[in-house]
C-alpha cells in the first residue's frame, strides 16, 4: 500500500487539473449509515427503500404532504447537523488549498465537505441544508425559511420569493433528474480534469457512476480509486488502480506525500 500511496502522490503533483469524486464510503466513517451495506437503512428496512422511490411523486402530487413529512419530521440519515467531517474530508480540502485539487463532485448530501473547508464542491445529489425551486432551481438555505412557524400556521411548503412556486429539499430523490446546472457542471469538470480520485464509492449509482466513465474515454486521465473493496470500476478496468482501505486513513497519508 505505501507504494500506491507514493504513486498516488506523484501523481496528483504532476496533474493539471485533479478532481475527486466522492461517495457514501466517507460519510460513514463520520458515523453516518449507508444504505444498501449490510447494516445499511435500507437493508435493514426493505419498506423505506420502497417509500424512497415514492417520495419525488409525493412531491409533484401533492407539495403539502411532501412537505410536512420532508421537512417537519427528522432525517432518515439522522441529525446531519452534529456529525462532523473525518480526516478523509480535511484532506480533500488541504489539496484544494495547495492547489491540487480543483473541486469535489460528490453524492453526500451531508455538506461534511464545506465544512471541512472545501469550497468548490458540486453536490451531485443535492444538500440537506438547503431547499431547492424546481421551476428557476434557485436555493436557498434552510435557515432562509421560519419552517417551524409555517408548520404551526399550515402554510407549508414554503415557497420560492422569486416565482412562488413550492420550495422541495435541495436532496435529489429517486426518479427525480439530476438538476440540469449541476449536470452541467459535473461534465464540464469531467472533460477538463486529467486525473480523478474516486474515494468511497462503489460507482453503481447512475447518472453518477458515468462521470468515471466519462473520463477514462481520454486516456491521458490518470483514474485513482481509493475503496474498501474492488469496485466495477476496479474489474472494468476503469481506474488505473486502487488503494484498498478507509479514505480517512488513506487521504491524510497521500497529503503527507504530496506536501
Amino acid at each position: 500500500m505505501g507504494y500506491l500511496i507514493e504513486r498516488a502522490a506523484s501523481d496528483l503533483r504532476r496533474a493539471k487539473y485533479a478532481i475527486a469524486l466522492t461517495g457514501a464510503g466517507m460519510s460513514t466513517e463520520s458515523g453516518i449509515p449507508d444504505f444498501r451495506g449490510p447494516k445499511g437503512i435500507w437493508t435493514l428496512d426493505p419498506e423505506a427503500e420502497r417509500r424512497a422511490y415514492e417520495i419525488y411523486h409525493k412531491f409533484l402530487k401533492d407539495p403539502v404532504a411532501y412537505s410536512e413529512e420532508r421537512l417537519s419530521g427528522p432525517s432518515i440519515l439522522g441529525d446531519l447537523s452534529k456529525v462532523e467531517p473525518n480526516p478523509g474530508h480535511y484532506a480533500l480540502a488541504e489539496l484544494e488549498e495547495m492547489g491540487v485539487i480543483k473541486c469535489i463532485i460528490t453524492q453526500n448530501v451531508d455538506n461534511l465537505h464545506q465544512r471541512a473547508g472545501s469550497s468548490n464542491v458540486i453536490d451531485y445529489h443535492g444538500n440537506a441544508f438547503r431547499l431547492r425551486c424546481p421551476c428557476c432551481v434557485r436555493r436557498f438555505q434552510l435557515e432562509d425559511f421560519d419552517l417551524e412557524r409555517l408548520r404551526r400556521e399550515r402554510r407549508l411548503p414554503p415557497t420560492c420569493p422569486f416565482c412562488a412556486s413550492p420550495l422541495k429539499t435541495d436532496v435529489v430523490h429517486f426518479r427525480e433528474p439530476i438538476p440540469e446546472d449541476i449536470a452541467r457542471r459535473a461534465v464540464e469538470e469531467v472533460e477538463r480534469c486529467d486525473l480523478m480520485l474516486v474515494c468511497g464509492t462503489s460507482a453503481v449509482v447512475y447518472p453518477f457512476a458515468a462521470l468515471p466513465r466519462m473520463a477514462r474515454q481520454r486516456r491521458e486521465v490518470k483514474i485513482i480509486e481509493i475503496n474498501m473493496e474492488p469496485t466495477p470500476l476496479t474489474v472494468e478496468r476503469v481506474s488505473d488502480y486502487l488503494i484498498r482501505g478507509k479514505t480517512g486513513e488513506i487521504l491524510p497519508e497521500i497529503v503527507k506525500k504530496v506536501r
